[in-house]
């Protein structure tokens, strides 16, 4: 299992749009994903779930990922999140 801490980045947070895009970068995988913000875990393949962790400009997300394509999974989400779910500018 791995486990690493990311930061939100784009202005609006985790709003609909960009918890779309999280769900969809890990939902490609098999790997299980779990985001956990303030002791709140969700499952990362949950729209819902995820949309429940209201995570601001600045939040940190902790994600852990578990399963046979586990390093590939994080890397994706890592870069999506990085990325600031195509908001920067």
């Amino acid at each position: 299992m791995l486990k690493k801490t990311a930061t939100i980045v784009n202005r609006l947070g985790l709003h609909a749009r960009p918890s779309a895009a999280l769900v969809s970068t890990a939902s490609r995988y098999e790997a299980t994903v779990f985001l956990t913000r303030d002791h709140h875990s969700v499952n990362g393949k949950s729209i819902m779930g995820v949309m429940t962790l209201a995570a601001e400009l600045g939040s940190e997300l902790i994600i852990e990922v578990d399963g046979p394509d586990e390093e590939e999974a994080m890397q994706a989400i890592l870069d999506v999140i990085a990325s600031g779910f195509g908001e920067m500018d």
